[in-house]
């Protein structure tokens, strides 16, 4: 079950998680607007909400195709925020980065060339222990090297991005995957608060104890 502050909006071709997180009563912060871009503002009109804040685990396009149409619907423009190892997925050289990733994972460009819209930069370059909104930053390479989860302390959630599933973990063997390092991350999550609710980048939401019990 969700909690009342969070919306979940599930976007484009491969089902990735947009998660709406309410910060207060007006505003909010938008976690891997992945696609489908008019879906999510029409989620955050519904719930009179503006998003203060586009906050990304990681850089891959299924994570942030949405991001140009939803920045340019608001006034004031959104702050994005993005790990500093994954940054090159933003920004006027962005379309290279997706270019390797995307042949990678399906052989050719035919998707992101059907979507692509130039990406704008990134407001915050984040690091390990930053603080941004009510989120920590963890720093979780594996699947990416700049992957990340924003954690809620005080609410007890955790936004795991595709480091973390129910009863799975992210692929490694796209560029900056490594296998060593995303098993080193998930270690470092199943050590923490088996209660924290986790609220992945793709299905369904699970626990810190659920998925340590499945190790």
């Amino acid at each position: 079950m969700l909690k009342n502050n969070i919306i979940r909006i599930i976007v484009g071709a491969i089902s990735t998680n947009c998660w709406i997180y309410k910060i207060d009563e007006s505003s909010a912060a938008v976690i891997d607007p992945g696609d489908e871009a008019e879906k999510i503002i029409a989620a955050l009109g519904k719930n009179k909400l503006v998003p203060k804040y586009i906050l990304l685990t990681h850089g891959h396009f299924d994570h942030i195709a949405a991001i140009p149409d939803l920045a340019g619907a608001f006034n004031p423009v959104p702050e994005i925020a993005i790990h500093r190892l994954d940054s090159e997925y933003l920004g006027p050289e962005a379309y290279k980065a997706h270019i390797l990733s995307i042949k990678a994972a399906m052989g050719n460009s035919y998707f992101i060339d059907a979507l692509w819209k130039n990406m704008p930069p990134p407001d915050h370059l984040l690091d390990e222990a930053d603080t941004i909104g009510p989120f920590t930053v963890l720093h979780l390479p594996g699947h990416t090297r700049g992957s990340i989860a924003f954690w809620d302390r005080e609410e007890s959630v955790l936004f795991s991005g595709d480091t973390l599933f129910k009863g799975a973990y992210g692929r490694t063997d796209l560029p900056g995957g490594d296998e060593n390092d995303i098993i080193n991350s998930l270690n470092r999550l199943y050590k923490m608060d088996g209660n924290i609710r986790v609220y992945p980048g793709h299905d369904e939401i699970t626990t810190i104890e659920q998925e340590r019990s499945r190790r």
